[in-house]
C-alpha cells in the first residue's frame, strides 16, 4: 500500500476551542479497507486517555468520521466526536486536569491498519481556551485568590462567578471558554490554592460576598449584576450567595444539593449546619468502588430544614441543571426540593432541565466523561453514574441553555 497517498485531515482546522466539532477524515484508502483510529490525550499530571474506533472506508478510499459508523471500539455508531468524549484514563479513577489554559490540550489522532496494526497517518488537535486578546489576570485582592479573563474588545461585559467543585484547587477551562463567548469572568478558588487552606472548619460567604464585590467593581464588567455558574459543592456555595447577597442576576447550579453540605457555612451571625453524610447508606460496590448517591438525608425533614439554604429570599434567575443518573448525591431530588420551595413562595425565576443517563459532572463539551475518581470528601474511589454517550450529549445541550440563560439575564436585560 502507498502510505505517502493516505491522509489524515482535521476539519476546518488543526486548531479550534475546546468546545468546538472537529470532522475527522482519512483519504487514500483502498476501498473496503478497514482501519482503526485512536485518539490520545495526555493531561497536565501526566496522565494519559485513550479512545478508539474500528471503521471502514468507503468505496473511493475515505473514511468521514462524521458520517461513517464505527464498528466497535470506545463506541459504536455514527459519533462525529467520539473519538473525544470516549477518552478514558489508563489507570482508573482519573478525571482530565487542565491548569494551564495558556496553552492548547493536545489530542492525537492516528489511522492504523485494521489487518496489521501499522502506523497508516496521524495529526493532532489542537484545542484552545483562550481566544486572541484575552486577557487572564491572577487576582490575590484581599482574601480572594482566582483568575480573571477579559475578553478581547472595548467592553463592558457581563460579569460571571465561576465557581468550581470541593476538590480544591482552581479550573479554569469553562471560564475561559465563557469569556471568549463575551463574559467577564472570574474563576474563584476557595480551598487548595496557593495561600488558601487545604482543608476549612467553617466556610465565610463574606469572603465569596468580597469576590462578588471585586468582580462588579471591575472597569470591564458591565453592572448592575452578575451571574454565577457552579458544579456540586460550589452549587450550595451560588445558592447562599444569591440568598444573602445583592448584585446577582443569574445563577447556574449544575447537580447540586440545595442545602448546606460537609462544612458550616457563616455570614455575619448567622451558621447554616452541613448535612452529614450517613454511613449506611454507603453502597460498597462489587468493582471495589463506593456509591455515595444516598448517603445525604433528605434535606426537607424536619430535623434537617435548618441546613436548607432559603432560597425564597432571592431575586435572582435560577437554572438548575440535573442528571438524573448523578451518583455523587441525589440531584434530582435536590434540585426538584428547590423548584417546589420557589412555587411556593410564588416565584417563576427558575429553569429546570434534567438529563437521563447523565452522571455527576456535566462539563464544556467534548471533556471526557469521568466515570469514576477519588471523593475529597470521602478519601475513596467513588462513581458518578452516567453513559458515556448520554453524557456527552447532555453536555452539548447544557454549554447551550447556559449560555442562552447567561443571555438573556445578563445581556439582554437586569433581573436584579
Amino acid at each position: 500500500m502507498a502510505y505517502s497517498q493516505i491522509r489524515l485531515r482535521i476539519l476546518p482546522s488543526v486548531r479550534c476551542f475546546f468546545d468546538k466539532l472537529v470532522q475527522v477524515k482519512v483519504d487514500g484508502l483502498p476501498p473496503h479497507k478497514p482501519i482503526e483510529l485512536r485518539s490520545k490525550l495526555v493531561d497536565d499530571r501526566g496522565v494519559v486517555f485513550k479512545a478508539s474506533a474500528l471503521y471502514k472506508a468507503d468505496q473511493t478510499g475515505q473514511v468521514d468520521v462524521s458520517h461513517a459508523p464505527s464498528l466497535g471500539g470506545s463506541y459504536t455508531g455514527v459519533e462525529p466526536m467520539g473519538l473525544f468524549w470516549s477518552l478514558a484514563p489508563e489507570t482508573p479513577h482519573n478525571k482530565i486536569l487542565k491548569k494551564d489554559v495558556l496553552t492548547p490540550t493536545q489530542v492525537k489522532i492516528e489511522a492504523l491498519s485494521g489487518d496489521s496494526g501499522e502506523l497508516l497517518a496521524s495529526e493532532t488537535n489542537e484545542r484552545e481556551y483562550m481566544t486572541k486578546g484575552m486577557k487572564r489576570i491572577a487576582v490575590q485582592e484581599g482574601r480572594i485568590r482566582g483568575v480573571l479573563f477579559i475578553p478581547p474588545g472595548k467592553g463592558p461585559f457581563p460579569g460571571i462567578l465561576d465557581l468550581y467543585t470541593f476538590g480544591g484547587g482552581l479550573t479554569e477551562p469553562r471560564a475561559s471558554l465563557l469569556a471568549s463567548r463575551g463574559y467577564a469572568v472570574l474563576a474563584l478558588a476557595y480551598l487548595g490554592y496557593k495561600d488558601l487552606p487545604k482543608t476549612a472548619k467553617r466556610l465565610d460567604l463574606e469572603y465569596f460576598e468580597e469576590a462578588v464585590t471585586y468582580l462588579r467593581k471591575q472597569p470591564e464588567v458591565k453592572g448592575p449584576g452578575i451571574g454565577i455558574i457552579s458544579i456540586s459543592h460550589s452549587g450550595g456555595i451560588a445558592l447562599s450567595m444569591a440568598s444573602f447577597l445583592s448584585g446577582i442576576s443569574a445563577t447556574v447550579c449544575i447537580n447540586t444539593c440545595n442545602a448546606n453540605t460537609v462544612i458550616p457555612l457563616h455570614y455575619k451571625d448567622l451558621v447554616i449546619p452541613p448535612l452529614y453524610p450517613l454511613v449506611e447508606n454507603i453502597q460498597f460496590l462489587d468493582s471495589g468502588l463506593l456509591d455515595i448517591r444516598d448517603a445525604l438525608p433528605d434535606p426537607s425533614l424536619e430535623e434537617n430544614r435548618q441546613s436548607l439554604f432559603p432560597i425564597e429570599r432571592a431575586t435572582c434567575q435560577f437554572l438548575f441543571a440535573v442528571s438524573e443518573d448523578d451518583r455523587n448525591w441525589n440531584s434530582p431530588i435536590f434540585a426538584n426540593q428547590a423548584v417546589e420551595t420557589l412555587r411556593k413562595h410564588r416565584k417563576k425565576s427558575y429553569e429546570l432541565v434534567t438529563y437521563p443517563k447523565a452522571g455527576h459532572f456535566l462539563e464544556v463539551p467534548y471533556m471526557p466523561y469521568c466515570a469514576s475518581t477519588v471523593h475529597r470528601a470521602v478519601g475513596a474511589p467513588v462513581v458518578f453514574g452516567g453513559e458515556p454517550k448520554a453524557h456527552s450529549e447532555a453536555q452539548l445541550d447544557l454549554w447551550e441553555r447556559v449560555q442562552e440563560f447567561f443571555k438573556s439575564h445578563l445581556v439582554n436585560k437586569s433581573t436584579c
